[in-house]
């Protein structure tokens, strides 16, 4: 059995994700600050879910499960990236390319960096359709195991970002690398959680039938592996001291034990 994709549910989240982002943009040309759009990455997401769960009355006790857990690792992502941001201005990236864009980046920006993130969302968020749409699961078992995956991965991104938030509050830690705790299994141990934590809502997703549902997972993986995650960070890192033998010695996602 396949769940149909409920299309007018879906839509109906796209004039809140798209005007939220927009006024987002506009605060950000106002205090020239992109970066805010990161802060608002997780949160545009529970906007969707809460829209879906409103237009899909009556809902099933994994809809609402689905939206609590949107919320947890929504409100925890922005929570992090908030307090981590605070007082240091402009992320570079949004900085440089401000810079190279001139004075009519500041517009541009609405669609190459509000409106992609919002469209981003806006697709990768139909595994809360699923969810909010179903009355009932064809396969149980597979929402508990989805469960499951979504604990381990937001539980692996959250102790991650812990670690790393502690090591750098050292002051005696600036421009130092950090190969402690999770991260010696994984150069990006929080990315891996992420991922993981994706493919959790997709199982979940799927126990409903929602077949259709593959898209997310695989849209995040791809830009947590090759766009916004990994091949960014990794490129910044380089410089630090140690960083070579580090990848020489630790996986860059997939956790394992480090090599001799």
């Amino acid at each position: 059995m396949i769940l149909p994709f409920d299309w007018q549910t879906w839509i109906a989240a796209a004039p809140f994700v798209f005007g939220g982002l927009t006024l987002l943009w506009a605060v950000s040309a106002a205090i020239k600050n992109a970066s805010i759009i990161d802060i608002a990455w997780g949160p545009g997401f529970l906007v969707c879910a809460i829209v879906y769960a409103t237009f899909s009355h009556p809902l099933s006790m994994w809809g609402w499960l689905t939206v609590a857990l949107v919320a947890i690792w929504a409100i925890r992502l922005a929570l992090h990236i908030g307090i981590r941001n605070h007082g240091k201005g402009e992320d570079p990236r949004y900085a440089k390319w401000r810079h190279d864009g001139g004075p009519g980046w500041v517009l541009r920006s609405l669609v190459t960096v509000f409106w992609l993130q919002g469209v981003l969302m806006w697709v990768i968020s139909v595994p809360f359709v699923a969810t909010a749409a179903a009355t009932q699961l064809v396969y149980p078992w597979l929402a508990v195991v989805g469960l499951v995956v979504w604990l381990v991965g937001f539980l692996f991104e959250a102790v991650a970002d812990w670690q790393l938030t502690r090591f750098k509050a050292d002051p005696e830690n600036k421009g130092k690398l950090f190969t402690g705790g999770l991260w010696q299994f994984s150069r990006h141990p929080n990315y891996f959680g992420e991922c993981v934590l994706w493919w959790g809502y997709f199982l979940i997703a799927v126990s409903t039938g929602a077949w259709w549902a593959l898209i997310a997972p695989v849209v995040m993986t791809f830009l947590l592996l090759k766009v916004s995650g990994v091949t960014l960070l990794e490129q910044s890192q380089r410089v630090k001291p140690g960083y070579e033998r580090y990848v020489r010695e630790t996986n860059a996602f997939l956790p394992w034990f480090r090599k001799a």
